[in-house]
């Protein structure tokens, strides 16, 4: 999805992508597989390159090091960490005091029986590294199901948080160039099926100003005080009058897609343009609400072969088809849609969603 922005602005990508058949490659030329951990690859990737920036946050240190000897990294290894790793992200915004859910790391028995003690029931665990989209991530009450996570894990630290009774989730979205200039988002409302987000909804439903302008806020302070540059997403929690920060993304982000048609100007070309320290896009809604529904795999023929009847009924949605391998539960696309109200664009996105996936279609 960088793609074309980047080719309206002439800037030549390179992608060290994991397989040939991969989304990456069927959009961009100049692609390569192989693993960020190998440094012949990386050394290939980075060959006459101004910047170097990251698709996902899973990056080994050893690569960030020898990057950041050659050329600009953004967002830097310090920045991206906190991004890698819960525990650190959770150590570095309690020290500054940014809210979020009460927390401990729990490595051993005894760690576990403290969090009990401390957080309640339930509870919920999730791996410091590696987890997305759900994965790494569970609620449990009981010591036994916390000891078999360590035992899965090999006893690597897993952080456990209080279960927030919260009233909605929320992201909150902004760019930030070298130089520290920061453009924000309208506050974006997710709502999350199995794990997953599954819908985006901008503006946000009864956010107040006061709350809005808080959320916002964070977002900004964050992006600075940790000194990212280009996209950070902020997913929160909003529990009354209060958001709790949850999680942090420091890339173009799922809750952000939304931008490629609602905003002036899109998610990915803003990350572009912050990573090469250009001035950064308006991002002013271009209509009064959107909303992005996910495209998820079912017991599916392909998606595809709904286009015409999706297009047919609303020729407003607009599809976006990653070209992934389908499987039953991966993330395959999106529809966006945009309007005059938030509720509107909401059935309509999720009704030309609907369309693609088997369980509906085969109603048709």
């Amino acid at each position: 999805m960088m793609a074309e922005p980047a080719g309206a602005l002439g800037i030549h990508l390179r992608a060290l992508i994991e397989d040939d058949d991969g989304a990456t490659g069927q959009v961009v030329p100049d692609v390569r597989v192989g693993d960020p951990a190998d440094r012949d690859a990386v050394s290939w990737l980075v060959d006459g390159a101004d910047v170097v920036t990251f698709e996902h946050e899973h990056i080994p240190a050893a690569t960030l090091e020898f990057l950041s000897s050659r050329l600009p990294v953004e967002p830097s290894g310090e920045a991206l960490l906190f991004a890698q790793d819960k525990i650190e992200m959770r150590k570095r915004l309690t020290s500054e005091a940014i809210a979020c859910p009460r927390w401990m790391t729990v490595a051993d028995e005894a760690s576990a029986r403290q969090a009990f003690e401390q957080l309640g029931t339930p509870m919920i665990l999730k791996v410091a590294r590696g987890g997305y989209d759900g994965r790494g991530v569970g609620l449990v009450d009981s010591l036994e199901e916390v000891l078999e996570w360590l035992e899965r894990v090999d006893g690597a630290p897993v952080l456990a948080e209080e279960a927030i009774n919260f009233d909605r989730e929320i992201s909150v979205l902004q760019a930030r160039s070298r130089d520290g200039e920061i453009v924000q988002w309208e506050v974006t409302e997710t709502i999350q099926a199995h794990g997953m987000c599954d819908t985006c909804l901008v503006p946000a439903r009864e956010l107040s100003e006061t709350l809005r302008a808080k959320a916002l806020a964070v977002g900004r302070e964050i992006a600075t005080r940790l000194d990212v540059t280009g996209v950070l997403a902020v997913e929160m929690f909003v529990v009354g009058d209060r958001v709790l920060v949850n999680e942090l993304a420091m890339r173009p982000h799922n809750s952000g897609h939304w931008t490629i048609e609602g905003a002036v100007t899109s998610q990915f070309e803003n990350h572009l343009r912050a990573v090469l320290n250009l001035p950064l896009g308006e991002t002013t809604l271009r209509q009064p609400a959107v909303v992005m529904a996910n495209v998820v795999g079912a017991d599916a023929p392909e998606p595809r072969e709904a286009y015409a009847h999706v297009m047919r009924a609303d020729p407003g949605a607009k599809i976006h088809y990653y070209g992934k391998g389908f499987r039953p539960g991966r993330k395959l696309g999106h529809v966006t849609v945009c309007s005059h109200d938030v509720e509107n664009a909401l059935e309509r996105a999720r009704a030309a969603r609907d369309k693609l996936v088997a369980d509906e279609r085969t109603k048709q």
